[in-house]
């Protein structure tokens, strides 16, 4: 057999993306996902892979010593994507993010220093820069992050390039650009928009629409990933970009475009505050390694779409029956879609 792998966050958006690629293209490869199941953490996103004999499922928290040690029992290596990350969550409540961002990934170093583990890369975000006007931000950039979010991803980040800086943890640190994709929460931008738009309720766009994000396809995401579990340098920070910068009103449009449905569904409501106007990620160092994203960005987002047109069955429950987000879209956009 070859590598065994501690995936956290496992059964989270991009943490089941990556799951399944590392069992359809490293065949030889044991996969271990541990996940606390918390409201976007969800068995649907890989019910099939369930019955894989090289996939194993936990239920535990990273805060947790005694689950973390259990999972990572016999890994080689450990991919760390658990993690609080919606930033209109911590806005309205931060303790989570610093608990699971930053004190999680402290057990998860630490168990990884006791077993002497090969690799373990730390999943950050482009949003640890904070924002930029022009230009992209390097790998060497200075660390601004504007919200509680972006904060506990800071420190979690810092953290783990102390414990390569002090312990020699074979650490890799990643900050990718805003993921899209299958099987995303329906609280972010991309499928909470198409999933409004298919019932013909509002949009609720920020401010004036024209915040800038560079767009990234979760597949892409999972290969660089892939890549720097396998060619990175420990002690490394690597940008991982999409290279497909879009103000939010230009995919708002593009969504109803593709859905057939009129921009009067659009609803601007009052701006979020301390939003980062632009980011923007400077993907060449990851480049000259000999790795570039591969979907094209109209490609990626149609294919994303169609993807939720076709999967009510996964998104519908979550609008319909789940308490934790019908609590949270009143509480962000209620009154103001009233």
């Amino acid at each position: 057999m070859g590598e065994r792998v501690l995936v956290t966050g496992g059964c989270g958006f991009i943490g089941s993306n990556f799951v399944r690629l590392l069992l359809a293209e490293r065949p030889d490869w044991e996969i271990v996902n541990l996940d606390k199941l918390t409201y976007a953490g969800r068995l649907e996103n890989l019910q099939d892979v369930a019955n894989e004999p090289r996939y194993r499922f936990v239920k535990g928290d990273i805060c947790d010593p005694a689950a973390v040690a259990d999972a990572m029992d016999g890994c080689t290596m450990a991919v760390n994507f658990a993690a609080e990350t919606h930033v209109d969550r911590s806005l309205l409540g931060a303790t989570h993010f610093i608990d699971t961002d930053i004190k999680g990934v402290l057990v998860l170093l630490e168990q990884a220093r006791r077993i002497g583990l090969e690799r373990f890369v730390q999943i950050s975000t482009d949003e640890v820069y904070g924002s930029i006007a022009e230009g992209s931000f390097t790998e060497e950039s200075l660390l601004c992050p504007r919200n509680p979010y972006a904060a506990s991803k800071a420190g979690g980040d810092r953290l783990a390039f102390a414990y390569w800086a002090t312990y020699r943890v074979p650490v890799i640190i990643t900050r990718a650009s805003n993921n899209y994709g299958p099987y995303q929460y329906p609280e972010k931008l991309v499928p909470l928009f198409v999933t409004n738009a298919l019932r013909d309720l509002p949009l609720p766009l920020y401010g004036d629409g024209r915040n800038v994000r560079d767009w990234l396809h979760v597949e892409d995401h999972c290969r660089g990933v892939l890549f720097l579990l396998e060619h990175g340098e420990p002690g490394e920070v690597y940008n991982i970009a999409g290279g497909n910068e879009h103000e939010n009103i230009a995919i708002t449009h593009t969504i109803l475009r593709l859905l057939g449905k009129p921009e009067t569904l659009i609803r601007p409501v009052e701006d979020r505050v301390g939003h980062d106007r632009r980011y923007s990620l400077d993907g060449g160092k990851l480049a000259r390694l000999g790795w570039t994203p591969r979907v094209p960005f109209a490609e990626g987002l149609e294919a994303t779409v169609r993807w939720y047109v076709d999967h009510e069955w996964w998104w519908k429950p979550v609008k319909d029956h789940d308490g934790e987000f019908q609590k949270y879209y009143e509480q962000q956009y209620g009154a103001r879609l009233a």
